[in-house]
This record gives C-alpha cells, sequence and structure tokens, in this order.
C-alpha cells in the first residue's frame, strides 16, 4: 500500500484582490480573496495559482474547467458550485461547508481536503491520485466511475458512497471514522480496510456476492 503524497504549498506573499467580477478564462496569480461573495459568478476555464479563498461564497458559481494551482482554500461556502472538468493540483482545501458540488470529470493531484462538510459530492468519471480526505464529513459522495490511486480517508465520516464502477488502486480506508458504502462494494478490489469496516460491511458484501446468511 503506496501513500498519498501530500501537497507542501508555500504560497509567496499576496496582492489583495483587486475587485470586479470573476471573467471567463481569467488568469489570477498571487492574490489574496477573502470574505468575496462569488456567488452566481462566471469563471469558466480560469486559472488560479499561488492564491488563497478564505471565507468566500461560491454559491452556484460557474468555475468549470478551471485550473487551481499550488493554492489554499478556506471556508469556502455554497451550494451548487460547478467544478467540473477542472483541474486542482497542490492544493488544500480547509473547512469547507458545500453541497452539491459538481466534480465529475475532474482531476485531482495532490490535494488535501481537511475538516469541514461536503454533501453530494459529485466525482463521477473524475480521476484522484495523491488526495486525502482528513476529518471532514462527506454525505453520499458519487466516486461512480472515477480512478482512485493513492487515496486516504483519515478520520473522516463517509456516508452513503457510491462507488460504482469506479477503479481504486492503493486506496486506504482504514483511518475512516465511519465507512457506508451504498454502491460498488464489488469494486473495493485496490483497497484496504480494517477488520472492524469488514464485519460492518459483512451484510451488503455478502448481498453483492448472492450469499444468503441465514442462522
Amino acid at each position: 500500500m503506496k501513500g498519498a503524497r501530500r501537497p507542501e504549498v508555500r504560497l509567496p506573499p499576496l496582492e489583495p484582490w483587486p475587485g470586479g467580477e470573476l471573467e471567463p478564462d481569467g488568469d489570477y496569480d498571487g492574490l489574496e480573496l477573502r470574505e468575496l461573495d462569488l456567488s452566481g459568478q462566471d469563471g469558466v476555464g480560469a486559472r488560479f495559482m499561488d492564491c488563497a479563498l478564505t471565507g468566500c461564497a461560491v454559491e452556484g458559481t460557474g468555475l468549470r474547467r478551471t485550473r487551481v494551482l499550488d493554492s489554499v482554500l478556506t471556508g469556502l461556502r455554497g451550494v451548487g458550485t460547478h467544478l467540473a472538468e477542472s483541474t486542482f493540483r497542490d492544493v488544500e482545501l480547509v473547512d469547507p461547508r458545500l453541497g452539491g458540488t459538481q466534480m465529475h470529470g475532474a482531476v485531482l493531484e495532490r490535494v488535501v481536503v481537511r475538516g469541514g462538510k461536503i454533501d453530494y459530492l459529485n466525482l463521477r468519471e473524475a480521476r484522484l491520485r495523491d488526495v486525502v480526505f482528513e476529518s471532514c464529513v462527506l454525505v453520499e459522495p458519487d466516486f461512480a466511475g472515477a480512478r482512485l490511486e493513492r487515496v486516504e480517508f483519515v478520520g473522516c465520516a463517509v456516508k452513503g458512497a457510491d462507488f460504482g464502477g469506479a477503479t481504486l488502486t492503493d486506496v486506504d480506508l482504514r483511518g475512516a471514522a465511519s465507512l457506508e458504502i451504498v454502491r460498488g462494494l464489488d469494486r473495493l478490489s485496490g483497497a484496504v480496510i480494517s477488520t472492524g469496516q469488514l464485519f460492518d460491511l459483512a451484510p451488503q458484501l455478502a448481498a453483492a456476492l448472492g450469499i444468503r446468511v441465514e442462522d
């Protein structure tokens, strides 16, 4: 089992956000966005490099195909943020409060999600490599068809996860504080779970394999 490589983000001195709204295909480098309401804005195809976003509202924000590189995102909040086909590389996502975030087809590499709660995270067909979910709550995350390599769940609650059609390589689920999988138990080859998790998942595993359990 190969462990995930964590990002090492060292932000340079940052310039304050100059004001205005996000722009499609905008190029944002070395900026600090603090306590801004970005709800409903259109930043499709934008690039954020060496940036810090802190306490920003992203309700329905359009960020499809964005690239977020070497950045720290803290306290983001909102429902329906559109991040499909985006790229996150060397990123720390800290204490988010998000719901219905669309990240299908996204690429995540050397990313840590630490703290907070994300409801109904859509990562269908996404590619995750060297990703750590740490001390967070994931409610009904959708990994269907995704490829996960060197992904760790550490001290987090995973509720109602869907791994249908996913491909897992060196995925460590042992550290999850709670683990509930509603679909895709047959796709867990390439993952490691604890003995206690095995007992908890035994009824679902038996059902998935067509095994009747009777006293």
